[in-house]
């Protein structure tokens, strides 16, 4: 009985805080399905990364809060007061990946599957049809389970994915995104992005939880791999 009240217990402050965060609140005001649309706009205010035209990769996307923010940057600036639209014209191209279901956003393409796999990955670079990428986001993150290391070596992988992909895909001059966990493995991170781009930046956003060990990785120009 003592652990069911302690989860209800958890579950109502979990409950209270969410619906008092006030990131929740202005995304349902400003139609994004989930207040992470406020840690990539934040990364971008302060790093200008995202602008029209360009080609832009959302990995690990649903429910499609960052395409959406990418969407509307890609609007015309004259589509609504506040400078970009959901529906209508759109200057640039965004493909979204994920293993899960994902609701359509008008002009973006989705491609349903896991990323580690070869097959998925395969669509992914058949949709680039070889264009390269100006931007890479990645908000992807594997299912914990509680095991520090194992945890780790799955966050770890994940990024090492990510990386991977821009280094095959994206502008010598272009960006990667890329969501890490403070903890086991994450100065390895960085090292690896530092390795990588010519510039690295960490990132914890306002809109990120204080609770959350999250943060995000920023790196620019890509070094000349030997």
């Amino acid at each position: 009985m003592k652990i069911k009240t302690k989860s209800k217990k958890v579950n109502k402050a979990w409950l209270h805080d969410h619906l008092t965060d006030p990131y929740v609140r202005l995304a349902q005001k400003e139609g994004y399905r989930a207040r992470a649309a406020y840690k990539l706009k934040e990364i971008d205010e302060e790093l200008g990364l995202l602008k029209p035209g360009q080609l832009v990769v959302d990995l690990g996307a649903a429910p499609g809060a960052w395409s959406q923010y990418v969407r509307r940057k890609f609007a015309p600036k004259d589509a609504t007061a506040a400078g970009g639209a959901a529906v209508g014209a759109l200057n640039g191209t965004l493909i979204a990946l994920d293993l899960l279901d994902f609701e359509p956003i008008e002009g973006v393409q989705f491609i349903q599957g896991d990323f580690r796999e070869d097959t998925v990955l395969q669509q992914l670079r058949d949709a680039l049809a070889g264009r390269p990428v100006d931007v890479v986001v990645s908000d992807m993150a594997p299912n914990l389970s509680g095991i520090e290391v194992s945890d780790a070596a799955r966050i770890a992988h994940l990024v090492e994915l990510a990386i991977e992909f821009s280094v095959a895909h994206l502008r010598p001059d272009g960006a990667l995104v890329c969501k890490v966990f403070h903890g086991s493995g994450y100065s390895q991170l960085v090292e690896l992005f530092k390795r990588t781009f010519r510039s690295v930046k960490p990132i914890k956003p306002k809109a990120s939880r204080d609770k959350s060990s999250e943060t995000f990785l920023v790196g620019r120009g890509l070094k000349v791999q030997s």
